[in-house]
Order: C-alpha cells, then sequence, then structure tokens
C-alpha cells in the first residue's frame, strides 16, 4: 500500500499532466514502458509511466484523460498492480498478455470524435504506432505524436546514463566483430538493402561485441547503429567509450557519432538508400525520420536471429558458467536451510534472500551483476508473480508453506536464470500437490523431441498438458530467450500461448530458452520451477531433423515437496538422472556445507 505522500506526489503530478494536456489541446495521453530503444527494463529517464502511476512493472501502458487514467498490464503483474495502486486515482486494466493492445480499443472506444490522443514518438513502436493510428482514424480520433509532455512537468528527470562501454573479448567472445558485420551484410544484400538501421541494445551490443550498464540487469549501453554496405557508424553519447576502443572500432570501419545524432543521420539519407529495419524493433519517430524517397524494408533484424542462435564455443562458456552458478546456489542453500530448520532462530525475511544469493554469486569467478532483480516471496507473496520485497513491504519467513526464489546472473560466460521453491517447515499436502503438478510440466517439456523449426509457441501446450489435467493453469508463458551476457528475455523464440507462431519463432539449435510453468494461488501460494535449456539436434529421420531440450541449470529439485502419488516413472527417472548430472558436474566446485547439502538433496527418489 503506498504511504500517504506517495500519494499526494502522484496526484499532484497527474494535476500537472492534465493541465499540460489542456495547454495542448490533448485530450488522453498515452505513457508507454518504452524508450527510443523499445527496451523492457529502462533507464531512469524513461520510467515515466512509473513516475505518474507508481507501478513498478516491467510491463505496462499508462493512459491519463482528464476524467480518467489506467495501467494496462497483464496477468503477471495484476496482484503487484493491485497493491501498488490502492488508494491512487489510477486504475488497473487487466489485460491478456503483455502484447495485448486492448488499451488501443479503450481509446478508439471512450473517446468522442474530434478527440486528440497524444504519445511521444520517440518511444513507441513503429508496429504498435500503425495499430494505434488505424483505430483511431476510424473513429475520428486525431492522433499527435511530436511532443513529450512529460518533460513540461517531470522536474529533475534523470539524465541519461553515462557509464562507461567496455568490449566482449576472449575467451568469451570468440566471433569476432568483422565477421558478425560481414554476415549482417549478406544478409541486407539478400534483401536489397544499402543500409540497416538499429536501435535495440542487445542486438547493437551483440553485432559490435561491446557491453555496458546504462540499464540496470542487462549489460547493455544507450546506442543506435547505422550500417552500410561498406561501414558502420555506431551513435553513443561522447565518452562513453575509450580511445583504445574507438581505434579498434575503426579499424573494423566503425565510425562514432554523437548519440542525439542518430535521427539526423536517417533524415539526410539519399533518396536512392535502401533501408532494412525492423518495425517491431525501432519507434515510430525514427521511422519518421526517414526522407519520403527512401525505400524501406520491413524484416526482422539479421542479428536478433542471429544472437539467438549460439555458436558451440558459447554453448561451452555457457556450461561452465552454469557449473559456477550453481555452485553458487549450494553455498546459498546451505546456508538458508539450517536457518529455515531452526524455530529459535532470529527472524529471517524475504529481503535476506536477495542479499545472500546475491554474495554467494558474487564469489564466483566472471560474476558480473544479477540478471535481474531477485524475487522471493514465501507462500502468499510467491504467488504474486513478479514479487519484489521492499523495506516497506516484505514477509518474515516463519510456519510452515513455500518459499519461492527467482533469481539470476550476469557472468562474461553466459546468463543465468533459475527458480527453486523451497519447503519451510512443513508444506500442505494441497502445496506439494501444486509443486508435483508443475514439476511434471517442466518434465514433460524439457524431455520433448520436435521438429526443427517447430515454432516455439507451439510447446507451450507441452508444459501444460500435466498441470491442465488436474484443472490448473498459469497465467504467464512457459519460456523465453536468453542472451549470451546480455538480455535475461530476448527474442525471437518465446513459448508462449500469447505469442503469435509466427516464421521467426521457429525453435533453432542452439536457441537458450526458460522452460518455466507455474501454478499460483492468490493469497496462499505461489510455485514455479525454472530452467534453461539449450536445443539441440536430436537425430534426422526420414520426416526430417528433430531437436531436444539440453538442460543447462544444475540445482537440486527440493524432493521434500513432491506428492509422489501423482508422479510416473518416466517422472521420477528424469528427476534422478537429472540430480545424478547436478551431482556430478557440481561436486568439484563446492566444499564443505555446500557440498554436504548437494549430495542429500540429489539423492534419488
Amino acid at each position: 500500500m503506498p504511504s500517504q505522500q506517495e500519494l499526494t506526489d502522484r496526484a499532484a503530478r497527474l494535476a500537472a499532466v492534465r493541465e499540460a494536456m489542456r495547454t495542448h489541446g490533448v485530450d488522453a495521453l498515452v505513457v508507454p514502458s518504452s524508450d527510443p530503444h523499445l527496451s523492457e527494463y529502462l533507464p531512469q529517464r524513461w520510467k515515466g509511466r512509473e513516475w505518474l502511476s507508481g507501478f513498478t512493472g516491467s510491463v505496462g501502458t499508462f493512459i491519463a484523460t482528464q476524467d480518467a487514467a489506467g495501467v494496462w498490464t497483464d496477468a503477471r503483474y495484476w496482484e503487484q498492480a493491485e497493491a501498488e495502486l490502492a488508494g491512487g486515482a489510477t486504475r488497473l486494466m487487466k489485460i491478456p498478455s503483455g502484447a495485448s493492445l486492448l488499451w488501443i480499443d479503450w481509446l478508439a472506444d471512450t473517446l468522442p470524435p474530434g478527440a486528440t490522443v497524444a504519445v511521444d514518438a520517440r518511444v513507441l513502436g513503429l508496429a504498435t504506432a500503425r495499430a494505434l493510428a488505424s483505430a483511431l482514424e476510424a473513429r475520428g480520433i486525431g492522433l499527435r505524436m511530436d511532443a513529450d509532455l512529460l518533460d513540461e512537468v517531470w522536474s529533475g528527470r534523470p539524465a541519461l546514463p553515462l557509464e562507461a562501454v567496455t568490449e566482449h573479448v576472449e575467451p568469451y567472445c570468440r566471433l569476432a566483430r568483422a565477421d558478425k558485420l560481414a554476415a549482417l551484410r549478406a544478409q541486407m544484400q539478400r534483401a536489397g538493402a544499402t543500409h540497416h538501421f538499429l536501435s535495440t541494445l542487445d542486438d547493437i551490443a551483440y553485432l559490435f561485441n561491446l557491453r555496458g550498464s546504462d540499464v540496470s540487469y542487462n549489460p547493455v549501453f544507450l546506442a543506435h547503429a547505422l550500417v552500410t554496405l561498406q561501414d558502420a557508424t555506431l551513435f553513443v553519447a561522447p565518452g562513453k567509450v575509450d580511445a583504445q576502443c574507438e581505434a579498434r572500432l575503426r579499424v573494423d570501419q566503425v565510425a562514432l557519432a554523437p548519440y542525439q545524432d542518430a535521427e539526423a543521420a536517417l533524415a539526410a539519407l539519399d533518396p536512392g538508400a535502401v533501408v532494412l529495419l525492423d518495425p517491431r524493433r525501432v519507434t515510430a519517430g525514427m521511422r519518421a525520420a526517414l526522407p519520403d524517397g527512401v525505400r524501406v524494408v520491413e524484416e526482422i533484424n539479421p542479428t536478433t536471429l542471429a544472437k539467438s542462435r549460439k555458436t558451440e564455443q558459447e554453448a561451452i562458456h555457457v556450461r561452465a558458467t552454469m557449473e559456477q552458478d550453481g555452485a553458487a546456489l549450494c553455498e546459498f542453500f546451505a546456508w538458508l536451510e539450517p536457518l529455515l530448520a531452526d524455530r529459535g532462530r532470529a527472524p529471517l525475511t524475504e529481503l535476506d534472500i536477495d542479499t545472500h544469493i546475491t554474495a554467494a554469486r558474487a564469489r564466483r569467478p566472471g560474476f558480473v551483476s544479477p540478471s535481474f532483480g531477485t524475487i522471493a516471496g514465501f507462500n502468499a507473496n510467491g504467488a504474486v508473480m513478479h514479487y519484489r520485497a521492499k523495506q516497506s513491504s516484505h514477509a518474515v519467513i516463519e510456519g510452515d508453506g513455500l518459499l519461492l526464489i527467482d533469481s539470476g546472473g550476469q557472468y562474461h560466460g553466459g546468463t543465468t536464470d533459475i527458480t527453486r521453491v523451497v519447503a519451510v517447515g512443513a508444506p500442505s499436502p494441497a502445496q506439494m500437490r501444486d509443486y508435483t503438478l508443475v514439476l511434471k510440466g517442466l518434465i514433460a517439456l524439457s524431455s520433448a523431441q520436435f521438429p526443427r523449426g517447430t515454432r516455439s509457441p507451439l510447446l507451450d501446450a507441452l508444459a501444460r498438458a500435466p498441470i491442465w489435467a488436474h484443472g490448473a493453469d498459469y497465467g504467464h508463458g512457459t519460456g523465453h530467450g536468453v542472451g549470451y551476457f546480455l538480455n535475461v528475455h530476448e527474442g525471437p523464440q518465446s513459448i508462449s500461448p500469447s505469442t503469435m507462431p509466427e516464421p521467426h519463432t521457429a525453435m533453432e539449435p542452439g536457441m537458450i530458452t526458460s522452460i518455466e510453468p507455474g501454478i499460483y494461488r492468490p493469497g496462499r501460494w505461489g510455485i514455479r520451477i525454472e530452467n534453461l535449456s539449450l536445443a539441440v539436434p536430436a537425430g534426422t529421420t526420414e520426416f526430417g531433423e528433430f531437436l531436444r531440450f539440453e538442460t543447462l541449470t544444475l540445482c537440486p529439485i527440493d524432493t521434500r515437496c513432491l506428492d509422489r502419488s501423482v508422479m510416473t516413472a518416466h517422472d521420477c527417472a528424469w528427476l534422478n538422472d537429472y540430480h545424478t548430472m547436478v551431482r556430478q558436474r557440481l561436486t568439484p566446485h563446492v566444499s564443505g556445507a555446500a557440498r554436504a547439502w548437494l549430495h542429500a538433496r540429489t539423492e534419488a527418489i
């Protein structure tokens, strides 16, 4: 529940926004959860939705009219949003998925003909802008995308981050920048393009073998890039790239230009240019900068496909990183479990989980930072899918139940993301049944074999089937792509029913994807078990090539929570085989209490 001061501040901000809307003749203001790069996680400067509403989730769209305000977000955030918006003027508007555009329908249905909607084109995706413009035009509603009203009312708005850019080098980065640029140019030529414009930060970091820290948890930096068939320009704030790195970029025909010059560079292109861009990964503002005579080819960024398919050398580093991450978790759980068993101990809170799990990872070689904010939810808090414990609001871990811990790390050799649920005291039979059903979902998809090129959303039902069979379900996707020392969420693959099964979503060898089914009982408990898996060849038959999943994550799954009555012989065999692998791979990296814990938690069932 927000404090009275927070509610007062939000009311004042909303009043200021509405005054600016009246001044500009605007009837509705849209503030996406976005920045000029369409990032999921945002630098502070572009957290306008959070500043206005108080809702801190990573997905959501804020809309204000003179008499209403709302945040549109999906089921992952409903409980969180209800708590964070409570007592204020902003309503929670529930949508089925983060990709939903129901907020556009609301604008079209709510506003009268002749009204005007404003949104900053510099932070609105091109594909979304087209859908918005089409829906509003059909109702006689105007659309303005030329003003950032937040700049007028946001006193003390954060400046752009100025953290240094570094190179991702050997031994972790074996594919040279020149080779990546050559591969990209081959795709440009195939598409008949003379230029390719990129704004998505992970694509840029991948292409140029550079990393940064401008965005929390993601090793990326603010930049745009314009690539021709001969050279490339990286638009980045002066001073972020040091002289030595700049010299090495010049060797590969990459020049630096000020960050704010990207739009002007597009506007200056010759009319005969042919520009390849991805309408889902570039803003409407950048597209509008292109001169009328320039021809545009719209396709998925070739780098998005390339970076999703990890090389065998990258996979080797990821496997080694998983061993270090798993060893850190052994040390963490060897510390945690005795405390949970000690009923006379000092209070242990959800906040303590983040502190100690991050410290355990920080002791491991190659660790850089967490890959997202740790989620540690006990019992009812575990049912809030993206729960974050705060100093002002968190639970003491005591009594009986389940503790959900979702965490991950950024390492030079890979990105990790794992969820485990552990027993606290004696879980109830209902909790154990839900836990086992979730594990069965994980096992079902982890065991699957499927034709190469299967569109990843179609795999979602394999994980849900054991859960559906018992009348349960979960309100999020089953799996997301994971970067290589890059964003913990990346495309193009997405194992989710809310993702359209388009050709670019096909599962291909080398893709790293999470598998994370769950069951959530609001107000009672939440369960999610998550491993990362690598798509690998499974052989060729007369029906073509097949793939399977190699489980990458190495950490015991708590067998104390199992309801054996709903497990099959296959379930038990898979779990025993997994635990045998975990013990073999992690034992050389741990000692003392951590090794004893590992061996105890990997006993066969």
